[in-house]
């Protein structure tokens, strides 16, 4: 004996107020009424029932793996990045922890007997999102990371894990490197 719609919609109702998912509960009506649909027909259906979704939502949030906080909120670009005063420094935003900003022991001679090596940029031909233009940066000192242009013109960098902090004539390089991989 075949459900009527409105009951399909009552059994629909009762299995996702338990909690079941719309996979599983395609499962239920195919093996108990038969009733074979899509896993987008069943989506539909149920937007047009008004589902409380809570179970299933706590269900999905008790599976998902847990992230310390800072890693939960997705860096926007320009975040954390300085006012117009401090300007010269605005094309670094960190997304890393400060211990790692420090320079390790053994990463580079002194300042002044260092052996630098040539700053590279590489232009993406995929653009990371919320950017209008990204890319890669190896800095001469050894640094290294993901630059990117926002939708403002505003450059950020984004370190690489262990990185160091590059210094003022990384800085230098980077934009001088960057001019010319665009055509300036």
């Amino acid at each position: 004996m075949a459900l009527s719609e409105s009951e399909r919609n009552d059994f629909i109702l009762e299995c996702l107020s338990q909690g079941m998912s719309l996979s599983e509960l395609q499962d239920q009506l195919l093996q108990q009424h038969d009733i074979h649909m899509t896993y987008m027909e069943l989506r539909m259906l149920t937007a047009d029932l008004q589902v409380n979704w809570t179970k299933q939502d706590a269900k999905a949030e008790a599976a998902r793996p847990k992230l310390p906080p800072e890693a939960t909120a997705p860096a926007q670009p320009g975040e954390g990045m300085p006012q117009e005063e401090d300007a010269e420094d605005a094309y670094v935003q960190e997304e890393m922890p400060a211990e790692a900003t420090q320079p390790q022991q053994d990463a580079a001679p002194a300042e002044g007997n260092a052996i630098r090596g040539k700053t590279t940029v590489e232009i993406s031909k995929v653009v990371r999102p919320g950017a209008s233009l990204s890319g890669t940066v190896t800095f001469g000192s050894g640094a290294s990371g993901e630059w990117y242009v926002d939708q403002y013109g505003r450059l950020g960098l984004s370190l690489a894990e262990g990185s160091a902090k590059p210094d003022q004539q990384d800085v230098q390089e980077f934009q001088l490197e960057l001019q010319k991989q665009l055509g300036y």
